[in-house]
């Protein structure tokens, strides 16, 4: 089990997952402003956008504008993340200073063919080939998997396709893996299975968890994987997001609710939930809608204190 006071690590991916699947295309000015946001609440770690084809995803078509703009944030000890599936993102990432990205393969042939028109076989010697250029540049990659552990097209997955889509793209020098609740319809059986194979097959690897919150499953599935020892999760702010080729899913887990969660479990995250509650009206005003997260919609009650300064946390 993780020890009470081990910090966990949250990826808010508020600018990335979260706006990806908005009608409203968010100003460049907005999302800088949000991010600089984000990180005078504490986060350290953010995903800022992705390199893909601006025609089918319009909302990510300024990422390389904003590394130009959040560069300088790394000086700071903040780290930025993009996602990118071929050559073309590679060498745009390495031309927009990316220091970091991720990449993402479905586990499922149906996803693979929705989400990027390929087999899975195809899209990974599409990754590799992009990895070249990654290292060719010294840009650091992590490896995730789409819909790993349920695909709204094709079932179930099993968790041989996770270990069968990672070990070739681990092999080139990845430096963490990530599996995805892509659809939002994964219950925590279907995330200990999935996440234990990835742990047993590469051990030495450090796991992220995204997940969706489709069916209310997400918060469950969050106190699974820290049963699991996980320690990084992504998430976004207001549980804004969804994937445009995942059918039926909808927004992430609330990084407000998770990271509210974790600090009522004793775990510390270093993020502050005041400052969060003072983003989220920002972030309506940007998409011109209401958030999901429960802390956007119910009023907080103070975070209680530890009992004799140590151990979970407990009511007062």
């Amino acid at each position: 089990m993780i020890s009470d006071t081990e910090r966990i690590t949250v990826i808010d991916t508020t600018l990335r997952d979260g706006l990806q699947i908005e009608d409203r295309v968010v100003p460049t000015a907005q999302k800088i402003e949000i991010a600089h946001a984000l990180v005078g609440a504490g986060f350290r770690h953010l995903e800022i956008g992705s390199f893909v084809n601006p025609k089918k995803v319009p909302q990510m078509a300024d990422t390389a504008e904003l590394y130009h703009e959040l560069g300088p944030l790394e000086d700071e000890g903040i780290t930025l993340y993009s996602l990118v599936f071929n050559t073309k993102g590679a060498q745009r990432a390495v031309d927009a200073g990316a220091l970091q990205v991720k990449l993402v393969i479905s586990a499922s042939e149906g996803h693979s063919r929705s989400n990027s028109d390929s087999s899975v076989a195809q899209a990974s010697d599409r990754l590799r080939a992009a990895i070249e250029v990654l290292k060719a540049n010294n840009v650091a990659f992590e490896v995730g998997t789409a819909v790993s552990f349920i695909c709204p097209i094709d079932g179930p997955t099993p968790p041989q396709n996770l270990i069968n889509v990672l070990e070739p793209l681990i092999a080139e020098g990845a430096t963490g893996v990530g599996v995805a609740d892509t659809s939002g319809n994964a219950n925590p059986r279907m995330v200990r299975i999935g996440t234990q194979a990835v742990q047993q097959a590469f051990p030495e690897m450090p796991i992220t968890v995204h997940l969706h919150d489709t069916y209310n499953f997400g918060i469950a599935n969050v106190m699974t994987a820290l049963e699991l020892n996980i320690t990084r999760f992504d998430a976004t702010l207001g549980g804004l997001g969804g994937c445009p080729f995942a059918p039926g899913a909808a927004g992430n887990i609330g990084s407000d609710d998770l990271i509210h969660l974790l600090h009522r479990e004793g775990y510390a995250t270093g993020v502050d939930t005041e400052k969060l509650s003072e983003i989220r009206p920002m972030l309506t005003k940007a998409v011109g809608h209401s958030l999901s997260s429960k802390l956007s919609t119910i009023p907080a009650v103070p975070e209680p204190a530890p009992i004799g300064g140590e151990g979970r946390w407990h009511y007062r």
